[in-house]
């Protein structure tokens, strides 16, 4: 058994897994993992069946040990991240022993990165999960030179891996389809919704974001008696000012807003990990174009273990590198044919 020590963290760190699903009824939406996407990445990287617990950090890292030799993998938003004085590669698995500090520095893009040790995390679950849930009171606090138990490496002896992420950490274009109260924006401010080139927020969290642009609000024909409603992450909620904001993983269950729409879950990572002043645009697609695309997502999900190939490390890396034996079988030249 080993433990990740905490020797510094920051306040966007918490313990996420891939959340609670089926719980809406009872109020609690998935929380979860801002970015799921990135804990499927991580059990590529590290050989697991299915994603584990990890580390999630909002825009900053922190300082980590071990307490015996750990696999660990580094995904989502990238980061800044040495082992000691030696830089390594982001999307990819490392062995971190006893006695080494793990330095994580801020995002270089996206918000949200993640630090997954092989095994995952031995922390208590809550309704079948270990997912912190800061809006519904389920937390896990992390402190500084707190030890974080971790749960046995099934495969401890496997090589560094290294995966090439998609490029979801800079914004770009959104889709989404038809709700319920879609019909309630008529065909102009849909029209113009979908011309409108938005920026990402500061104001944002996990529950939400909200979408910034230069343009007249987007109001709803509201009816007489609108009542609150059930509201799902992914949903495109104009509050009453006429601003939209995008749900996320903590978002509430039930909400009084209209929504114009609900982005689709393939696009939602990119919504959790687009920087402040990231621009974003938005498009609706038809339910069947969905559908299509959530199945070719699970595909590509399905995939990540293939597309994980052995990390090649840099040799200006590495400082013993004269005493690996890098050229065997060596000749003279001048040896009998029947000897070479």
């Amino acid at each position: 058994m080993s433990d990740l020590i905490l020797i510094q963290t920051a306040p966007g760190h918490s313990i996420q897994d891939l959340g609670r699903s089926g719980l809406r009824n009872m109020g609690l939406s998935r929380g979860g993992a801002a970015d799921p996407l990135a804990l499927h990445e991580a059990a590529a990287l590290l050989g697991h069946r299915a994603p584990v617990a990890a580390l999630e950090m909002a825009g900053m890292g922190g300082t980590f040990a071990v307490t015996a030799p750990t696999r660990i993998a580094l995904t989502g938003a990238p980061m800044r991240a040495k082992i000691g004085t030696r830089a390594i590669q982001w999307n990819a698995s490392h062995t971190l022993h006893p006695g080494e500090h793990l330095i994580i520095g801020a995002v270089t893009a996206g918000t949200y990165g993640y630090l997954t040790a092989a095994g995952g995390f031995a922390t208590p679950e809550v309704l079948n999960s270990r997912s912190t849930h800061r809006t519904a009171g389920l937390t896990f606090d992390l402190q500084g030179g707190m030890h974080l138990p971790l749960l046995p490496d099934p495969n401890a002896d496997a090589a560094p891996m290294g995966l090439r992420p998609d490029n979801r950490f800079e914004g770009g274009d959104i889709r989404f389809i038809a709700g319920p109260q879609t019909d309630l924006f008529g065909d102009e401010t849909l029209t113009r919704f979908q011309a409108t080139t938005f920026t990402r927020s500061a104001t944002a969290n996990r529950q939400g974001v909200r979408l910034d642009a230069d343009t007249d609000p987007f109001r709803a024909d509201m009816p007489d008696g609108f009542l609150s409603d059930f509201i799902l992450e992914g949903d495109l909620q104009m509050t009453g000012d006429g601003r939209p904001y995008v749900l996320l993983c903590e978002c509430q269950t039930i909400g009084g807003y209209p929504r114009i729409g609900t982005v689709i879950d393939a696009d939602l990572p990119c919504i959790a990990q687009a920087p402040m002043g990231a621009t974003l645009r938005f498009r609706m697609i038809t339910l069947e174009a969905a559908d299509d695309i959530a199945a070719r997502s699970a595909k590509d999900i399905a995939a990540l273990s293939r597309r994980a190939t052995p990390l090649i490390r840099d040799p200006a890396t590495i400082p013993d590198l004269l005493s690996y034996q890098l050229i065997s079988g060596m000749i003279t030249g001048h040896e009998p044919e029947d000897q070479i």
